[in-house]
């Protein structure tokens, strides 16, 4: 961040528009073309919106009028805004998964503000991968950035009982399948479950990554509680646009925000927001775009220490409508005291400390006081073994906790379409004490590792009233989810990992207090069995499929593409003052 403000002429975009030449010009030609006085944008900040609004992105429905306030915002304080659609990525419609797409959207965040007259951005995004995808590509720019989170929906509601989405599917599929609601009752959820706009209103991905990015210092403090329809919520978007003009003529960028303390901070908001798993995955690969390498070690060192103090489903029994209400983030935050490092600076201009000056908390039922957490720490757990070499997790709030520490029977289904196949075949040899493996679900071989991790429990053993057994793969899970479910298993299956040599009828040994996840082979065998594997046939031969599965990291390293890692986290550099485009 610079000591003093940038002149017009230190402007980036005033080799675009300020410069008497040929190609300024037809820059400013062009912008007269579409309705603009010279007035009205020289020697101005011009602010790119990256608007993730869609026809089938319903997290983002009220994304068409959030940005007309943020550019009023940035009107009001002298900018001039240009608003840039980018890829939805629509958790509930993109198949085969929005995590195939992520990385997708990051270049094309990095590369529409590499190759426009951008000075700084504003992020409008919520719906789960949006948010670090978004993060990710202008962390990789670094130009002045603002994230604007989408916002939760309000509290669903069916016949008087309040609803969660995701958790409540579940849960509701779950009865429906064992003949305990009717299929009225089913519709009934159904149209209940989603009733305004914004993101998941469980603490899922979405709710858990916008929360990391407030914690960042991305976000203007306590906008990411804020309900998607609440009036407080558009006076904060035209706040944002406020803000991004100053943050240009201060020069404050992504590579002043985000260090260590402050990756420290996301992950332990996270886990005392009892997360959803795949922040995990995301802020590796947030943190390594920044150089810092997050490892899954530092993940359960952090773990270990830190108390769950929101009690939000599906680890709670609250929604963040009520965490709002009861003080939000800002609030949870400041009762994490010295677990939080204040001294971080955020997108205001101030510290994340003096950020939190003042918060209170209005219910102590939902936002626990430190004194008495929903959970004393392991919010996430990470585990290792001969079968997770490069580690595998599980969030032990949401299991059964006599399924911490359990050895079963694998039953392994090779790939989805197997499971689909099978899970509810009478003839199915399964029971509770079994451990269910579903392999071929990872970056690669799903392909794009997607939330299939919360593995269905056999029709004939809802039945009998079983709700949780211990479930097992490479793929990710919905944090809205529940369950034993051990996921992100590091290296996958299609590429050779260990865990693909696990068959019918090993025994498989879960120790969460231990950290530990192992079959119960012998090395031989399993040297044998290594030396028997056949590599299968690629998903892709051409197209972004084809790039991704080359290039894509296993879940240990976030995912991400390795030639967009920055260097002291395992790949080549990829920052704003890198391959400027010339203008010509």
């Amino acid at each position: 961040m610079s000591t003093k403000k940038k002149t017009p002429e230190e402007l980036r975009s005033h080799r675009w528009y300020g410069v008497n030449d040929l190609r300024s010009f037809g820059h400013r030609s062009r912008t007269s073309q579409m309705g603009y006085s010279r007035e009205e944008y020289a020697g101005k900040p011009v602010i790119a919106i990256l608007n993730t609004w869609s026809e089938m992105n319903p997290c983002h429905t009220h994304f068409k009028q959030r940005v007309e306030e943020v550019k009023r915002g940035i009107w009001q304080a002298g900018g001039f805004p240009i608003e840039l659609p980018v890829q939805t990525l629509s958790e509930p419609f993109q198949k085969p998964t929005t995590m195939l797409y992520r990385n997708f959207l990051a270049m094309e965040a990095e590369e529409t503000l590499r190759s426009y007259p951008a000075d700084g951005v504003v992020l409008m995004g919520g719906c789960d991968k949006t948010t670090p995808a978004l993060l990710m590509g202008a962390i990789s720019m670094d130009l002045p950035t603002i994230f604007l989170p989408a916002g939760p929906m309000l509290n669903g509601n069916w016949n008087g009982v309040t609803l969660g989405s995701g958790s409540d599917t579940w849960k509701y599929w779950a009865d429906l399948r064992a003949g305990k609601i009717t299929e009225q009752d089913w519709q009934g959820v159904e149209g209940g479950i989603a009733r305004s706009p914004g993101h998941c209103m469980t603490m899922g991905t979405a709710s858990t990554m916008t929360s990391a990015a407030e914690a960042l210092g991305f976000t203007l403090p306590g906008f990411a509680s804020i309900p998607a329809p609440d009036s407080r919520h558009a006076q904060m978007s035209a706040k944002t646009g406020m803000r991004i003009v100053e943050m240009v003529w201060e020069d404050l960028k992504p590579s002043d925000i985000i260090t260590a303390g402050s990756i420290d901070n996301a992950v332990t908001t996270c886990l005392a927001l009892s997360g959803s798993t795949n922040a995990i995955v995301h802020m590796i690969a947030l943190a390594r775009r920044a150089g810092i390498d997050l490892t899954l070690n530092r993940y359960d060192d952090i773990s270990r220490h830190t108390p769950v103090l929101a009690n939000i489903r599906p680890t709670g029994s609250y929604l963040m409508e009520d965490f709002y209400y009861a003080g939000g983030l800002q609030a949870m935050l400041a009762e994490l005291g010295d677990l939080i490092d204040g001294s971080q600076k955020t997108v205001n201009g101030r510290t994340l400390g003096e950020n939190l000056e003042g918060a209170k908390i209005f219910n102590d039922d939902v936002i626990r006081r430190r004194a008495t957490p929903l959970l004393p720490n392991n919010g996430l757990a990470v585990l290792r073994g001969n079968i997770a070499p490069d580690g595998a997790v599980i969030k032990p709030g949401a299991a059964d906790p006599k399924l911490h520490v359990h050895t079963g029977r694998a039953v392994v289904f090779k790939d989805y379409n197997d499971m689909a196949a099978r899970i509810d075949d009478d003839a199915l040899e399964i029971d509770e004490t079994c451990v269910i493996v579903l392999q071929h679900a990872g970056p690669v071989g799903a392909p794009g590792m997607p939330e299939w991790g919360q593995l269905p429990i056999p029709k004939k053993l809802l039945q009998k009233g079983v709700r949780d057994m211990l479930r097992i793969s490479d793929a990710r899970m919905s944090g809205t989810s529940y369950g034993a479910c051990v996921l992100h298993v590091a290296p996958e299956s299609f590429i050779g990992g260990p865990f693909a040599l696990v068959q019918d009828g090993d025994l498989i040994e879960l120790d969460v207090p231990q950290r530990k996840l192992n079959v119960l082979v012998s090395d031989e065998e399993l040297a044998r069995r290594k030396a028997a594997w056949v590599e299968p046939v690629p998903r892709f031969t051409r197209g972004y499929g084809a790039m991704h599965q080359v290039h894509v990291m296993q879940a240990n390293k976030g995912c991400d593409f390795d030639f967009l890692q920055r260097d002291g986290a395992g790949g080549a550099a990829s920052t704003g003052s890198v391959g400027e485009p010339e203008i010509h």
